[in-house]
């Protein structure tokens, strides 16, 4: 009686880091048009410091209540392009891509691959040149930590815990906005080519860029709710900010459970958009069909 082997299960680090080096050997073979790129993308960053700046010359704080002063808004901003960076790098192009898989047939092919359909479709392409955003948020973060933690009044006081809590919920932040461009990518299957991908995901995200207090009044109240429970932007960059700026002092009543919510929408936010990627590939049709 004859037998039959499975094949072995993939390496998915193995695989990962095989991506990573192709995206690199592939930036690395148009050396002018990587280094514009990351020149670009750091006097976007440079012109929004400068904004801010600007802005803080006519007010002592942005929010209300436990408003954002100058040095913890640029932690709050640098934040903002941690996660956004990262999300750039390793899920944006391959988003972007996908309803062009779609349409030339190349889904056909991710399908027959033994390894994750989901996992070949998010990681295949790497653009290493939007790290150097994250690479001016790192130099912003450490401007302003110095300048919180020798300040006059009210200096910082450093905590191990905070800075381990803000890694994870910047990890948090991730996985939700990841979550929401799968969901995005994947409704390419349903209507044949998304081009408005980009411009939507713009249009929500560019709510995560500012802190929830603004909103919180009027009608803004309206927005609060909506991108805070509904789809849940506004959690990614403001809990681990406010953790990072304010580890030790008292927080609003409304904060920690903010902080346990955001952790229940990340684990919800993955399995959605788990949920609807393995939906939208059961309505696929073979181009060639």
């Amino acid at each position: 009686m004859a037998t039959t082997t499975r094949p072995p299960s993939p390496n998915y680090l193995r695989v990962f880091a095989t991506f990573a080096r192709n995206s690199l050997v592939r930036d690395m073979t148009f050396r002018a048009n990587f280094l514009f790129q990351c020149l670009t993308s750091v006097s976007w960053a440079l012109m929004n410091v400068g904004f801010y700046l600007i802005i803080f010359q006519y007010t002592g704080s942005i929010g209300r209540n436990t408003g954002w002063r100058e040095e913890e808004f640029f932690l709050f901003l640098a934040t903002t392009w941690f996660i956004n960076s990262i999300v750039q790098t390793f899920f944006m192009p391959n988003a972007e891509e996908f309803s062009e898989l779609i349409r030339t047939g190349g889904l056909d092919f991710a399908l027959l691959k033994p390894i994750d359909t989901q996992f070949l479709i998010s990681f295949r392409r790497i653009d290493w040149s939007s790290l150097s955003n994250f690479a001016a948020g790192l130099v912003i973060a450490v401007v302003a930590m110095y300048r919180l933690i020798h300040r006059e009044q009210d200096p910082y006081e450093f905590s191990a815990v905070g800075l381990l809590l803000y890694v994870l919920f910047v990890a948090c932040g991730v996985v939700i906005m990841y979550s929401l461009m799968i969901c995005l990518s994947a409704t390419s299957i349903w209507l044949g080519r998304n081009q408005t991908l980009y411009n939507f995901w713009f249009y929500i995200t560019n709510f995560s860029r500012y802190p929830m207090e603004i909103y919180q009044t009027g009608w803004g109240w309206a927005l609060w709710g909506l991108f805070t429970f509904v789809i849940p932007v506004l959690v990614v960059v403001n809990v681990p900010a406010r953790i990072l700026v304010e580890p030790l002092d008292p927080r609003p009543w409304w904060e920690l459970p903010l902080a346990l919510y955001a952790i229940f929408a990340t684990g919800l936010s993955l399995l959605a958009s788990r949920w609807v990627f393995k939906k939208a590939l059961s309505s696929y049709r073979s181009a060639s069909s």
